[in-house]
């Protein structure tokens, strides 16, 4: 059995408004490193307050996989990469999984490679 990873595996999860910036910003992460994996999900539909007003928006989701050590960076390159105001970015510990595949996230996402 392979070992689990030293850096937990994270999930993200951002939306954004179209596929063209969701793959811009996909390409981007995995590129640099900060994400060893990123889904493109088009047709998801959020219902959402944005300054007091509800709001409806047809969205493109990320499903960004990375891990604990790169979480933060990941984050900050989103941010800056991203259309919105205030983007999506919520994560999430993976508790467990494949243990090759979550060793892989990690090799995909070490900063020394």
């Amino acid at each position: 059995m392979t070992p689990s990873p030293a850096s937990p595996v994270r999930l993200v999860l951002s939306t954004c408004a179209d596929p063209q910036s969701a793959d811009a910003i996909a390409r981007a992460l995995v590129g640099e490193r900060l994400a060893a994996c990123v889904n493109v999900l088009p047709g998801v539909s959020s219902t959402y307050r944005w300054q007091g007003a509800i709001e409806q928006a047809e969205e493109v989701l990320l499903l960004i996989k990375t891990t604990a050590d790169r979480q933060d960076a990941l984050i900050a390159r989103l941010q800056a990469l991203h259309s919105y105001e205030l983007p999506e970015a919520v994560a999430v510990e993976a508790v467990g999984g494949l243990a090759p595949y979550l060793q892989w996230v990690a090799e995909q996402t070490r900063k020394d490679d």
